[in-house]
C-alpha cells in the first residue's frame, strides 16, 4: 500500500496536473488528496464520459499530460469518447480505473461481470494498462511504462487499481456555492420560418473573432463549418457525441481565449448532465451554442425531444451566467456579440430548421491534424 502522494508527486514532476473523475470507494484516498492538494486541478464530471471529453479539451488547450480517474464500471460510459475521440484525435490521458469485481474478491453483484472483464475492455480499446503500484518499488516501472507509451503513441493509458492500493487521506473541499439566477433575453421574432444552419454558420463565422476556439459539433455542424471555411482554430469534432461542450470545458478552464462550441440540440440532450459542470465551474469564456432543429439530422432526420426541452432554463438552472432565445440570424449575432462581450458561461440558443446544403462534404484534415493546429492555435501559433 502507497500514499497518494507517493503517486501523485512524481506524477506531477512529469507533467500530470489535471485530473477529472466520477468517484469510486477504492479511489477515495486518491481522488481527496487530489482535490486537497493546490499544485493539481480537478474537475468533477457528471459522467465518465464527460470526463473523457474534459480531459481531452484541456490537453489540446496545452496541458502535457491529464488523467482520468473511474470505477471501471463507468468504462462503459467512457468507450465512445476513448474510441472516437481519444483514439482518432491522438490525444493521450492517464485512465485511472478501478477493479471492482475483482476475481476471487468478494463484491458487489453488479460488479461481478465488469471484474471478469475489464482488462478484456481496455484491450479491445487497445488501451495498453497494467496494475496500479501497490508499493514505492512499483511506483517507477509503472510511472515510466505510463508515460513513455502516452508521448509514443498520443493515445491514452490505464493503470488499474485494486481495493487497498493507497492509503486514507484527509479530504478537504469546498461545496460547490448556488449562484444566483442569471438574466434570459428573448430576442425570437416569430412568424418566419427558421433560419438553415449555414445561414447561421455564415452569421457565425463573420462575428467570431480571430483569437476564438471554436469547437464544431459532431455530424452536419461541423461539416458545413469546414465547407463555409476551414480555419485553425477549428476543432471538427468526429464521434464522441455529446462531448463536444466537456471538450469545450475542458478548453476553456486553461486558457483566456474566447470558447465558443457549436452543439446539436441531440447531442446537447445526451451529455445534459454536462451544463450541470460548465454551471459549477463557470468558465467566464465559454460560449455555449445550440443549435436546434428537432432532428437528428445525420442519421435521417428521426426527432429528438428537444420541442419539450427549455435549454436556456436548464442552462440558468445549472449556474450559467446568461442564456438567449433567438430564432433568425439577426438576433443570433447579436446574441453572440452579447455574449462575448459579457462574463459566462453564456448559452445561446438558436431555432433552425432541418436539413443541409446538397452534397455535403467532409472534412479533409485528418482528426489528428485538426487536433495539433488547434493545440498550436491555442498556444499562440497556427501551424
Amino acid at each position: 500500500m502507497i500514499d497518494a502522494d507517493d503517486f501523485l508527486v512524481p506524477a506531477r514532476e512529469r507533467g500530470l496536473d489535471f485530473y477529472t473523475c466520477v468517484p469510486c470507494s477504492f479511489l477515495t484516498s486518491m481522488i481527496d488528496r487530489v482535490i486537497s492538494s493546490p499544485e493539481l486541478d480537478y474537475v468533477a464530471a457528471a459522467s465518465e464520459g464527460e470526463a473523457v471529453a474534459i480531459a481531452a479539451g484541456a490537453w489540446l488547450a496545452g496541458r502535457r499530460h491529464t488523467a482520468v480517474i473511474c470505477q471501471n464500471s463507468g468504462l462503459g460510459n467512457a468507450v465512445n469518447p476513448l474510441a472516437s475521440l481519444n483514439h482518432p484525435f491522438r490525444i493521450p490521458a492517464l485512465v485511472i480505473v478501478t477493479w471492482r469485481g475483482e476475481p476471487g474478491l468478494a463484491d458487489e453483484p453488479q460488479h461481478e461481470l465488469m471484474g471478469a472483464i475489464t482488462a478484456g475492455v481496455l484491450a479491445l480499446l487497445r488501451i495498453p494498462h497494467r496494475p496500479f503500484p501497490r508499493a514505492r518499488e512499483d511506483l517507477e516501472p509503472a510511472l515510466s511504462a505510463a508515460f513513455a507509451s502516452m508521448e509514443t503513441s498520443g493515445r491514452p493509458f490505464a493503470l488499474v487499481l485494486e481495493k487497498g492500493s493507497v492509503r486514507s487521506d484527509r479530504l478537504d473541499q469546498e461545496p460547490f456555492a448556488r449562484r444566483e439566477r442569471g438574466e434570459l433575453a428573448d430576442l425570437r421574432r416569430g412568424g418566419d420560418p427558421p433560419p438553415a444552419r449555414i445561414e447561421v454558420l455564415e452569421r457565425f463565422l463573420s462575428a467570431a473573432p480571430a483569437h476564438a476556439a471554436v469547437i464544431a459539433s459532431t455530424g452536419k455542424c461541423g461539416r458545413e463549418l469546414y465547407t463555409l471555411d476551414d480555419r485553425p482554430q477549428h476543432l471538427y469534432q468526429v464521434g464522441s457525441m455529446g462531448c463536444a461542450s466537456g471538450m469545450a470545458l475542458g478548453v476553456a478552464l486553461n486558457t483566456e481565449r474566447p470558447v465558443i462550441v457549436l452543439d446539436g440540440d441531440g447531442a446537447a440532450l445526451m451529455k445534459l448532465g454536462t451544463l450541470a459542470t460548465i454551471g459549477a465551474y463557470a468558465p467566464r469564456n465559454l460560449v455555449h451554442v445550440i443549435l436546434d432543429n428537432g432532428v437528428h439530422d445525420s442519421t435521417g432526420g428521426q426527432a429528438t425531444v428537444s420541442g419539450s426541452v427549455d435549454f436556456p432554463g436548464v442552462a440558468l438552472a445549472c449556474g450559467y451566467a446568461g442564456a438567449a432565445l433567438c430564432d433568425d440570424p439577426d438576433g443570433f449575432e447579436r446574441a453572440l456579440r452579447d455574449a462575448l462581450d459579457r462574463p459566462g458561461p453564456r448559452l445561446i440558443h438558436v431555432r433552425i430548421r432541418p436539413g443541409s446544403i446538397p452534397d455535403l462534404g467532409r472534412p479533409r484534415v485528418k482528426p489528428c491534424e485538426v487536433a495539433e493546429r488547434f493545440r498550436a492555435f491555442i498556444a499562440g501559433g497556427t501551424r
